[in-house]
């Protein structure tokens, strides 16, 4: 067995339940028809930018528009029949939600699904399209570590069956198909694999399959900086529980993995990074620009890690799972500003105008550069103070811009606050 993780604050697990690739391989089997077979594509663009093959693994072109069809089907299709008439419940933030709503239409069955409230509308709207009649939604909670509570309320209250989104011998071994196709579909030796990481499912079951398989690949585990989960526990030795996470990357935001999920990864991945979120945005356009592929944010973030590999992946053969594409349109707009942000091209301010005439023409003719362009203006005249403020939200064109903007605001005696390292202050205001 590869060493994995070394370092010596990761506590090493002796004896782990791993998914067992004769059952990764019935599920495939129980998968046929079901499950879309998808493309591993080459990405002339990555591949040219990176210097390496880098090959993309398109789960964004499932039928429910990511892998979770493959772990909820599998999970579903192998319950008793008296599990089957009781009914199930599942909770999540919307992909897992889909993949149980189309399990339970196809195979006639009800279930329950919580969702957390802050989940965006599309994809509720999906849930309840692949679900129909045979699907109850109940909104819950923030998080989805709120609903899941909720939900495993409900199963013991009522004796149904809990669908988890990751942590389950069944569910991990429908994600491991994934790594079957990947397998498959080359005859190239594949040196990096890099996955997105929520609760911990997708990996764990793709380390079953290369474990055996391809045991020289290198699996790589990414997650958003803002939900660390998973490589909080492993840097603390113990399955940690975060107090407080962004929820942007919605598909791989966790308060606290699975505690199978991260055994296994624990043992068995090479590595765990974690992305910032601006930068994942700014994969997400570009992948739209430039390749015409639509992904919603977790589906972007093997892509947006691959930045941190530059110099090891260079010549090798690189595959990285695009997990899905369940993106809301009405996110374009937060989107677009998280990426101009990480980028240091948006930057908020507010700006004390002198209570004379002409004080804006000034600013915009004489303060502002050529490149410089305002996005945001919120001003209020309160009381008769010689200088009223306003916020107001400036792109650039360039990061370097910045320090000679600033210069000549505070020349002319316009600077008030720097906005954008003020979080606090910045939430409140903008």
């Amino acid at each position: 067995m590869k060493e994995k993780l070394q370092n010596n604050n990761f506590m090493q697990i002796q004896t782990v339940y791993i998914p067992k690739l004769e059952h990764i391989k019935e599920a495939a089997a129980t998968l046929k028809g079901v499950a879309a077979v998808t493309p591993l594509n080459l990405s002339h663009r990555y591949s040219k930018q990176y210097g390496a093959k880098i090959m993309l693994k398109r789960e964004d072109l499932q039928m429910v528009r990511s892998y979770k069809i493959r772990g909820a089907y599998n999970k579903i299709s192998s319950l008793t029949q008296q599990q089957r008439d009781n009914g199930i419940v599942c909770a999540s933030a919307g992909n897992h939600s889909q993949g149980v709503a189309y399990s339970c239409k196809a195979l006639k069955i009800k279930g329950t699904i919580f969702m957390p409230a802050p989940t965006p509308k599309q994809k509720i709207e999906q849930v309840a399209m692949f679900g129909e009649d045979y699907i109850d939604i109940v909104l819950h909670g923030d998080t989805f570590d709120d609903a899941n509570k909720a939900a495993m309320a409900q199963c013991e209250e009522l004796g149904k069956t809990f669908v988890h989104p990751f942590d389950d011998p069944k569910v991990m071994e429908g994600q491991g198909t994934v790594g079957l196709e990947i397998l498959e579909s080359t005859d190239l030796p594949i040196d990096y694999l890099f996955v997105p990481i929520g609760g911990g499912g997708l990996a764990s079951g793709v380390i079953g399959v290369f474990n055996q398989l391809s045991p020289q690949t290198k699996i790589i585990g990414v997650e958003p900086q803002g939900a660390p989960s998973m490589s909080t526990s492993l840097a603390k030795g113990k399955n940690t529980e975060l107090g407080k996470i962004d929820k942007f990357v919605d598909g791989a935001a966790v308060q606290r993995v699975g505690d199978m999920t991260f055994a296994i990864c624990q043992q068995h991945l090479d590595q765990m990074v974690q992305v910032a979120e601006g930068r994942v945005c700014q994969e997400i356009l570009d992948l739209y620009n430039k390749d015409a592929i639509v992904v919603e944010p977790a589906g972007a973030l093997t892509l947006a890690a691959l930045d941190q590999f530059k110099d090891q992946i260079k010549g090798k053969n690189v595959v990285c799972v695009i997990s899905g594409s369940n993106n809301d349109i009405t996110r374009t707009a937060e989107i677009k500003e998280r990426a101009l942000l990480y980028a240091n091209l948006k930057h908020y301010f507010i700006i004390r105008f002198p209570q004379r005439a002409g004080a804006l023409k000034e600013f915009v003719a004489e303060i502002l550069g050529p490149n410089d362009d305002i996005t945001h203006f919120q001003y209020t005249k309160k009381n008769a103070k010689e200088n009223a403020p306003a916020v107001v939200g400036i792109e650039l064109k360039s990061e370097q811009d910045l320090e000679p903007l600033i210069a000549r605001m505070k020349s002319r005696n316009f600077f008030g606050e720097y906005l954008n390292n003020k979080p606090d202050l910045f939430q409140y205001l903008v």
